[in-house]
């Protein structure tokens, strides 16, 4: 690994801890540069309520800001909808209620990409 990429892991693996002290559940973040074309990393998160989510994108914005990391698009999705995505070029975050979690099933779709971090082995 070089780095770039040792660096890219420590800022997704802060993203990963921020979301879970700020009582996000079931967070995990996905290395999936081996099978997907536009992003190296995927953050899946998910929220209790559209304030949680809210309050999720507002300390996600203070850490982007102390990491010198600046989102590529305003936000796909809106927090009303329950799912926002936040594309950091190199990284994909996805901030999800359960019902929308469990329908997509995004790591489903990403089975075999190794895991970087999971809250249940923090």
């Amino acid at each position: 690994m070089d780095d770039m990429s040792d660096n890219q892991v420590s800022q997704i693996i802060r993203v990963a801890r921020l979301l879970d002290d700020a009582k996000a559940r079931d967070t995990v973040a996905l290395d999936v540069s081996e099978s997907c074309g536009f992003a190296d990393y995927f953050v899946i998160a998910t929220v209790n309520s559209q304030g949680h989510l809210r309050g999720l994108i507002l300390q996600l914005d203070e850490l982007f800001r102390e990491l010198a990391l600046e989102p590529l698009h305003p936000r796909k999705r809106d927090a009303e909808l329950g799912w926002v995505l936040i594309d950091l070029g190199f990284a994909v975050i996805h901030l999800m209620t359960e019902d929308l979690r469990e329908f997509y099933e995004l790591e489903r779709l990403w089975f075999g990409s190794r895991e970087v971090y999971s809250s249940s082995s923090s």
